[in-house]
């Protein structure tokens, strides 16, 4: 039995030493009697310097009180991914996320474990990442309705409704697939609105861990836990202007809720702190997959979702607007003249019909790195043609013998039904000389339902109905 003992303690120890979380357990007086090697890692101090102390005896700059080691050790309540931000013994700076636990026996707290996962490094880019973001944003051209290109029907409904938007200081909900211009829509909203002389704060929600964002987004309070300190959120820089998440669907649930609250009664509550403040900020928010499927995955709670789209503006993506690809096209080449010194004429006329042809599922943004290459790869005073541009615009397949899916890549399915049955109805129509009746035939369609289709499609070209 005492062999058994010594053999679980042993491989407990092993377990415990070859973690990649640090860990630290103290009894119930408070004195460490575990440190793992990780935990020395992480806070740089040998496990010598640690055991049978005090966490507030080997740092220095910690109080008893505001040791969550010692707060668990009382309370007996667990606390879960709180940030911790210190100095260790030899100055170094830590941020970690912490998990402590009581360890209970016959109703007393005998002892407490912390797990701590090191965020240093993460806390130090998500910080550089939030610098740049608002230096970019300080310096870089500021959008407004008058660079929203368009010849389109359905791209003057958005314009017009993201107009009525910037009238008002209600929250907008702006979808659209990547790569459609969603930043510039909401910026021109801002920049032609009400709020145009008041700070924009524009975050990308995908780029900051969810355990950061909470303290980045809200603001921390001095003494809230260990090392904290006062610190602006975004939402308080942000005060009377507009603040733009950005992939707000990457948001954690939890998150979603406590923005909810934001939103419902105008005022925020800083990381730790009892206090609340009051703010006035218009918040735009943006969706790259569509809401139903994300409040159906669980990723967008619905009464958030809700309450941000009281102004939900839809950007339909380029395939559904291709009266906008020409003037796109001229826009790009007339840019990147300037930008590379060139005099590109124009482009070729089959190369256009192929681009009006192509589905371009990166949308504008796809269109624009298009015509970026095609006009460095140009000689100057030339018109670009098939050679300057990638093969795979003029030879899009629809064969399933010929998709190339790479493990782990994203593949829109919806997408490539869409243009597998747009491209069948095309060429059966073609084929019977755009003959609805001889075509719906072909395809086992009703007329009727062929007739949809090919609206839905915008396949007008000498369609006999």
């Amino acid at each position: 039995m005492v062999d058994d003992l010594k053999n679980i303690r042993e491989i407990l120890e092993c377990l415990l030493e070859n973690l990649d979380e640090g860990i630290q357990i103290v009894d119930s007086r408070g004195k460490t009697i575990y440190y793992n090697k990780s935990m020395a890692k992480i806070e740089g101090i040998e496990p010598k310097d640690v055991l049978q102390k005090k966490v507030n005896e080997y740092l220095k700059n910690v109080k008893e009180d505001s040791s969550t080691l010692m707060r668990v050790l009382k309370s007996g309540k667990k606390i879960t991914n709180l940030v911790q931000s210190y100095k260790s013994q030899h100055t170094k700076k830590v941020t970690t996320i912490n998990t402590t636990v009581p360890v209970v026996y016959d109703h007393r707290n005998i002892a407490a474990i912390e797990i701590a996962k090191d965020f240093t490094q993460l806390k130090e880019l998500t910080e550089c990442i939030c610098k740049l973001q608002d230096i970019d944003a300080k310096i870089k051209k500021h959008y407004n309705f008058n660079d929203i290109y368009y010849n389109s029907n359905a791209m003057k409904s958005v314009v017009e409704k993201a107009k009525r938007a910037s009238e008002s200081n209600s929250s907008v909900l702006i979808y659209a697939e990547t790569g459609c211009g969603k930043e510039v829509v909401a910026q021109s909203i801002h920049y032609d609105g009400l709020r145009k002389n008041k700070p924009f704060i524009p975050i990308n929600c995908a780029a900051i861990p969810d355990l950061l964002l909470e303290g980045i987004l809200f603001g921390t309070e001095k003494g809230s836990f260990t090392g904290a300190e006062n610190k602006k959120g975004l939402f308080e820089e942000a005060n009377y202007g507009t603040i733009l998440l950005d992939e707000i669907n990457s948001m954690q649930p939890y998150l979603q809720s406590k923005l909810l609250r934001v939103l419902q009664e105008g005022c925020i509550r800083p990381v730790g702190s009892s206090k609340t403040i009051n703010i006035d900020v218009r918040i735009i928010a943006t969706l790259n997959e569509k809401p139903e499927k994300l409040i159906d995955e669980g990723k967008l709670r619905s009464d958030f979702y809700y309450r941000l789209g009281v102004i939900e503006i839809n950007i339909p993506p380029l395939r559904d607007r291709k009266e906008d690809i020409e003037l796109f096209v001229q826009k790009f080449i007339k840019n990147y003249n300037n930008i590379l010194g060139k005099n590109i004429c124009g482009i070729d006329k089959d190369v256009m019909k192929k681009f009006l042809e192509y589905s371009w599922p990166g949308n504008v943004r796809q269109l624009k790195n298009v015509i970026e290459s095609a006009i460095n790869m140009a000689d100057n005073d030339s018109v670009l043609t098939y050679n300057h541009f990638d093969a795979k615009i003029f030879n899009e397949s629809s064969s399933i013998n010929n998709l190339n899916i790479n493990e782990g890549e994203k593949f829109d399915l919806e997408l490539h039904i869409y243009n597998i049955e747009k491209e069948i109805i095309k060429k059966i129509l073609k084929k019977n000389n755009y003959n609805v009746s001889r075509t719906s035939k072909q395809l086992n369609l009703s007329r009727q339902n062929l007739q949809y289709k090919i609206k839905k499609y915008k396949i007008n070209k000498r369609v006999q109905f």
